[in-house]
């Protein structure tokens, strides 16, 4: 019987994780595209989801900016 119940909670918290990683892996790759200049502020904040009031480029850099350095800790990295 609790063989039984270990894998029933087995498969019932597989899909849970296997969507964090997902969601993990879209905000790690929307920051590093927008680090790289692949994306613009714009873009990254409709991938990202954020609220943005109609602000100016500079104002959006520095909202993803500020949200992607939660993420990417090791920012000083010069590439």
């Amino acid at each position: 019987m609790k063989i039984l119940l270990s894998i029933f909670f087995l498969f019932a918290f597989i899909p849970q994780s296997k969507a964090v990683t997902t969601k993990m892996f879209r905000v790690l790759d929307t920051c590093a595209r927008f680090r790289l200049r692949e994306i613009d502020a714009k873009q990254a904040i409709e991938k990202l989801k954020l609220e943005s009031k109609n602000s100016s480029e500079i104002d959006l850099e520095n909202i993803v900016s500020n949200y992607c350095s939660v993420f990417t800790p090791n920012e000083k990295i010069e590439f």
